[in-house]
């Protein structure tokens, strides 16, 4: 369970800071993920996809 402690009366802080912890854990995408029923071969398709994104991103850093 993620929980964040609102400091100060700061509301929207807090909330960006519980944003950024679910995004950090992966629970949005696995639940987007979830919504609907992938094929193995798509999923292995999007896998794959994904794989060369971040290979991408990673060489364009370095």
């Amino acid at each position: 369970m993620t929980k964040v402690v609102v400091k100060n009366g700061k509301v929207e802080q807090a909330l960006k800071d519980f944003k950024q912890k679910i995004a950090k854990n992966g629970l949005l995408k696995e639940a987007r993920q979830k919504e609907h029923y992938n094929k193995p071969g798509v999923k292995k398709r999007l896998a794959k996809q994904e794989a060369i994104k971040n290979s991408k991103k990673k060489n364009k850093n370095n």
